[in-house]
């Protein structure tokens, strides 16, 4: 744990740039119960004026109700919040907008029908006229996405976007808004690295001009590039408020999950089995061309690359969910004929998708029906479904994945992120697959969460299944893969034995520096 004259140290440091710096917030011993949960307990928190104030912990860990209750979704049953030392009225999303705290999630919420400027106006334009001011309002617009550091032309529309444009967009619709606070929920989810620096770079300006950022991320590295203090959060209470150039990520991890990770990424030693996948000068016309390699049982083959090398295009291909213009695939060294999804189930393919709560997850149903749906025929007998014998399945799985949960007729939607990715891994566990291909499996999930995934899959692959992981964290694909192929504009460029590779190499090849 952090050492306690480090603590002492930041504490009276805090005190002294308190008194230098306005406290903008200052939440008193907010504590929100939900049945049989106390999500937050007596936090104390204060954020100053033109800082950006990082807030982490475990999925599960209070930092969601924490901020609805700021932002006025969620009334506090305890505890109150003053704004520039005045209490504010709490429980009202509209009152605490107009003092200017804003949240920006990681689902963007814009129009993508309407133009730049049409969004950063919305809602405030002028009333007593039929027809809105466009002209004007492009003209702001264009102002203020200049004095930020942006270029986007006020006339396009938002559809026409990238995803980290329509970022900076709602940024700069916040700006407009005279934001004092925004909290950015996970705000470089899906953006490239460039990307990430624009992103970066805008932040620091907003800070300059003395708005207030709280700033959520499991992304460790980039907490502790752009933060100046940081709040952990663990099971409903402040562990600790740092100063981010006193601690380590390791402290960090620490503080979040209560106990030290000597072995973040935990690797079995497996012995490789026979062939069970080949690929063969795979091609799908404008996404990738000429895939082939082979793929063992027990092997873990991690895939990297940028986004936009065909990463997700190819999964895709091998589950069936779009159909390649030209090459074969074999299964146990036969050739297989996939057109669509089941086609893929049938022959032992599971897919893990990036996006769980889209594509992978049925969030309105329980765990049971979630972690069964695949074997539903096998359970039907005479046209009724065996429950007693789907419910010792599920129950099976749900103690070895180590899903935390109630019980198994909970709505899924109500699981954290990572006991939600262990639902659709026990899925395909369920339908006893030969080949899993996941798709960014710890996307947004917690450290903790991380740790229990990759020992997951190394007990699955231990059992024998061929496992693909596409994944844009290298350091990742280095600790739990035992080969990764690299791609670079649809190829692949390399192929690397895990262990004889490292980070830098493997960047390299995904800009296209390194040759074959």
């Amino acid at each position: 744990m952090i050492n306690k004259n480090i603590e002492n140290k930041q504490n009276k440091e805090n005190e002294d740039r308190k008194e230098k710096n306005r406290i903008i917030i200052n939440a008193i011993q907010l504590s929100k119960n939900f049945p049989g949960v106390k999500a937050v307990d007596n936090l104390d928190f204060n954020l100053l004026e033109g800082e950006i104030h990082g807030l982490i912990g475990e999925n599960g860990a209070g930092k969601s109700t924490f901020i609805k209750m700021l932002t006025g979704a969620y009334k506090p049953d305890n505890g109150h919040i003053k704004f520039f030392d005045k209490k504010i009225q709490l429980g009202d999303p509209f009152y605490t907008r107009g003092l200017g705290i804003i949240a920006i999630f990681q689902e963007t919420y814009i129009f993508p029908n309407f133009t730049v400027g049409e969004n950063i106006s919305i809602g405030r334009e002028d009333k007593n006229k039929i027809i809105l001011q466009s002209n004007k309002e492009n003209k702001n617009a264009k102002i203020l996405l200049e004095s930020l550091g942006f270029s986007i032309n006020p006339t396009s529309k938002v559809s026409s976007l990238s995803l980290a444009e329509q970022r900076m967009l709602e940024i700069a619709k916040a700006s407009s808004m005279q934001a004092k606070v925004v909290i950015l929920d996970e705000p470089t989810a899906s953006l490239a690295d460039s990307e990430i620096k624009v992103l970066f770079s805008l932040l620091n300006k907003l800070k300059s001009n003395k708005v207030s950022i709280i700033y959520i991320s499991h992304r460790l590295e980039e907490v502790l590039e752009i933060t100046d203090r940081i709040t952990v959060l663990r099971d409903g209470v402040k562990v600790a408020t740092v100063n981010k150039n006193d601690v380590t990520k390791e402290d960090l991890v620490e503080m979040m999950v209560g106990r030290k990770l000597d072995d973040m990424y935990p690797k079995c030693n497996i012995k490789i089995g026979e062939k069970i996948l080949s690929v063969e000068k795979l091609t799908r016309l404008k996404e990738f061309y000429d895939i082939s390699f082979n793929l063992y049982k027990g092997e873990i083959l991690g895939i990297a690359g940028l986004m936009g090398s065909g990463r997700t295009e190819l999964a895709k291909v091998l589950f069936g969910a779009t159909i390649p213009t030209e090459g074969e695939i074999y299964v146990d060294n036969k050739k297989v004929n996939i057109k669509k999804p089941s086609d893929a189930i049938k022959i032992g393919i599971g897919f893990l998708t990036e996006d769980r709560k889209k594509l992978g997850l049925f969030l309105n149903q329980d765990v049971k029906s979630n972690t069964s749906i695949l074997i539903l025929s096998e359970l039907t007998k005479l046209g009724l479904i065996q429950l007693s014998q789907e419910k010792i399945i599920v129950n099976n799985l749900v103690d070895k994945l180590r899903i935390i949960t109630p019980n198994i007729n909970v709505n899924v939607s109500g699981l954290s992120g990572g006991n939600q990715q262990k639902v659709v891994l026990a899925r395909w566990l369920a339908k006893k697959v030969k080949v899993l291909i996941l798709d960014e499996p710890t996307h947004g999930i917690d450290v903790g969460a991380k740790v229990e995934i990759y020992q997951l899959l190394g007990e699955l692959a231990k059992e024998g299944i061929g496992i693909i992981i596409i994944s844009s964290e290298f350091p990742e694909l280095l600790a739990i893969t035992d080969r990764i192929l690299v791609m670079y504009r649809g190829s692949i460029k390399k192929e690397f034995n895990t262990k004889d590779t490292d980070q830098e190499e493997l960047l390299k090849c995904a800009f296209g520096l390194n040759s074959i």
